[in-house]
């Protein structure tokens, strides 16, 4: 159970993390990455962004480019959230295949 700090967070996270997205979308064409969640850990020290990709095949590639930048990712995030939280939460990047996985599950029941 999240508390009401961790979630004001994760949104705040969330939603500066797709501006910063944004940005990186102009320099890799022909992928779409949106995040989907950002789950912040108990200690505000991990943040954990689930990111869906478009086209699915590239995601394993995104996420690798992405965590290999993690670094300049979190002084990006640092840079714009300087005055709203005292500590920049560490960034890990996962894949959200939730989508995948209800089509998936569509596709078995048409069958």
């Amino acid at each position: 159970m999240d508390s009401t700090r961790q979630n004001k967070i994760s949104r705040l996270i969330q939603k500066e993390l797709g501006d910063i997205f944004v940005r990186l979308g102009k320099e890799t064409r022909g992928v779409m990455v949106s995040v989907s969640v950002v789950r912040v850990s108990p200690d505000l020290s991990i943040a954990k962004a689930y990111l869906s990709v478009f086209p699915s095949e590239r995601g394993n590639e995104v996420v690798e480019h992405l965590t290999q930048n993690s670094k300049s990712i979190r002084f990006e995030l640092g840079n714009r959230l300087r005055h709203q939280l005292r500590i920049i939460p560490d960034i890990r990047f996962y894949i959200d295949d939730s989508l995948d996985y209800i089509e998936h599950i569509d596709n078995l029941l048409k069958d």
